[in-house]
């Protein structure tokens, strides 16, 4: 299975208050359809690492590649492009826009992209929703949901223009034990059922255990991979 995405010799320093090495050479690839954990502890560069391979954060050493193209070097306005076609988001919190309705959050990313027209992007919308079993709830306001029905629906939003990869940065992290292990199997059904990559930030180690691979962070460096 060729690599959807390669991180090679990656290295990220802060420099507030002090010059400080927060990631030191990491490299690893990831196939497509491979639903993928990156673990360790708090400080490790988990998170550093997830804003990198998204390309919201540019200011590293090494080369990240996506499908075969090199992203290092582009201009902002290419990434941007490049994220809304390629990248789907799901984060802690859902950042869903609360004065939307579920449909409208869902239809936003695919109206900016253009592919579709509305007719087909709601009709998508309702498909994702449905995959997720939260189709009855597209009419309501997004702030009336639950926080695990909200949670679903920012999934289905970054299903909506099929994108390569989804990342998600502790998905789980704002749930109960309930509605973590849905968002879980919801994510795992979709990376072995669609091939969807998914790379998945977390602190859970059980949850991480059940994913296709483990990426283990300590002090900045890949320990396992």
């Amino acid at each position: 299975m060729p690599a959807v995405l390669e991180a090679k010799q990656i290295n990220k320093f802060f420099y507030e208050p002090t010059r400080f090495q927060v990631l030191k050479e990491v490299t690893f690839s990831i196939e497509r359809g491979s639903f993928v954990s990156i673990v360790g502890k708090s400080g490790s560069g988990k998170s550093t690492l997830m804003y990198l391979l998204s390309t919201m954060d540019t200011d590293y050493e090494g080369e990240i590649w996506v499908d075969g193209k090199q992203l290092t070097g582009k201009k902002q306005v290419e990434l941007a492009k490049f994220r809304n076609e390629n990248i789907g988001f799901v984060f802690q919190f859902h950042f869903l826009l609360p004065e939307f309705s579920v449909l409208q959050n869902l239809m936003l990313p695919a109206q900016k992209l253009g592919r579709w027209s509305d007719e087909e992007i709601e009709q998508r919308a309702f498909q994702h929703l449905k995959s997720l079993g939260v189709e009855d709830q597209a009419t309501k306001s997004a702030n009336k949901l639950s926080g695990g029905q909200q949670q679903r629906v920012a999934i289905a939003r970054a299903l909506m223009n099929d994108p390569l990869i989804v990342m998600g940065d502790e998905p789980t992290g704002n749930l109960d034990s309930v509605n973590s292990e849905i968002v879980f199997e919801t994510f795992r059904r979709i990376s072995h059922e669609q091939q969807q990559t998914i790379i998945m930030v977390t602190h859970d180690e059980d949850l991480a255990a059940r994913t296709d691979r483990i990426i283990e962070l300590k002090d900045g460096e890949v320990v396992r991979a």
